[in-house]
């Protein structure tokens, strides 16, 4: 990998801002792509690096923003014959370089660590951020308001009587994942009476695990943080399990009618509109081309 973007990852990476890598793991001549090439691309279609010629990114970044929106890698195969190269398991689509050739890449999203949120100054605190740095969770201890920007994670008040709704405001603030309150039952229903009359939704109190964590019987400090851990990973289980059950992420796209290259609609830069339907370009010369004589290329086969 390239310095560079060694640093942007590492740079991502602490911003835990999410991104795909993309490497090219085979290739059969003509390809100006050599295997080991690499690229990152963020969400929004930024794309830093190489993997070949410039034919190849409108693919590569559309499988990108896909593997980053459904967590899971996907192996891409770029061929002038798609049906010579229907594997099971592999995306295909057309190579349109000139060059021609075949590019095997590998799309691997790399999601930020989960963010665990503790509010207070209790050992059960101490104990359960002990814990969630073991496994390997970004933690933040009695995080500032507005210090988290992105929303979700986890957020636990494990401030045992010293401002407990102060805390539970603050943590409902994050929209986190999980919220999880380390009370007696009779305590929260305390804590609830006073944060409705404060004007908090019912709907958000409801939301709230308390008294946090699994029923294992603890005790002490280090194992009610280990019940609640416990319980925070049978909640993220439950929801990436649910998550692989769901329809693989297709992000729209459209073919340029000129060269036949595979375009992302929502990113897509070069738009025109021809008889009422809307026809999607890699670049300006593409459209261009295209404005000047549509029947041309429509009649050729192009097609949005």
């Amino acid at each position: 990998m390239r310095i560079d973007l060694l640093e942007k990852a590492a740079k991502w990476a602490r911003n835990g801002t999410p991104y795909a890598r993309a490497v090219v793991v085979r290739r059969l001549p003509a390809s100006s792509s050599r295997v080991g090439d690499m690229a990152l691309v963020l969400a929004d279609g930024t794309f830093e690096g190489w993997l070949g010629g410039s034919c190849t990114r409108p693919t590569v970044v559309r499988e990108a923003q896909a593997a980053l929106a459904d967590g899971k890698p996907r192996l891409l195969t770029l061929t002038p014959d798609p049906e010579d190269e229907r594997r099971s398991g592999v995306v295909v689509a057309r190579m349109t370089c000139h060059s021609g050739g075949t590019v095997d890449i590998y799309i691997d999203p790399i999601l930020p660590a989960p963010r665990l949120a503790v509010f207070g100054d209790s050992p059960v605190a101490h104990a359960l951020t002990r814990i969630g740095e073991a496994m390997g969770w970004r933690v933040e201890a009695d995080p500032a308001p507005g210090a988290s920007a992105s929303p979700g994670g986890f957020a636990v008040v494990c401030s045992m009587g010293e401002n407990d709704e102060e805390g539970i405001v603050r943590a409902l603030g994050l929209s986190p994942e999980y919220l999880g309150v380390v009370a007696s039952a009779k305590r929260f229903a305390q804590m609830r009476e006073t944060l409705l009359g404060q004007g908090v939704p019912a709907s958000a109190l409801d939301s709230i695990h308390s008294p946090a964590g699994l029923k294992i019987g603890a005790k002490t400090p280090e194992e009610i943080a280990l019940s609640v851990a416990a319980e925070i990973i049978e909640k993220r289980q439950a929801a990436a399990t649910a998550r692989a059950d769901e329809e693989p992420v297709v992000v729209a796209a459209a073919v340029d009618p000129v060269c036949g290259m595979t375009v992302t609609v929502a990113t897509a830069k070069h738009v025109a509109e021809h008889e009422g339907r809307s026809y999607y370009f890699c670049c300006a010369g593409c459209r261009a081309k295209f404005l000047a004589d549509p029947a041309r290329f429509l009649e050729a086969g192009g097609a949005a």
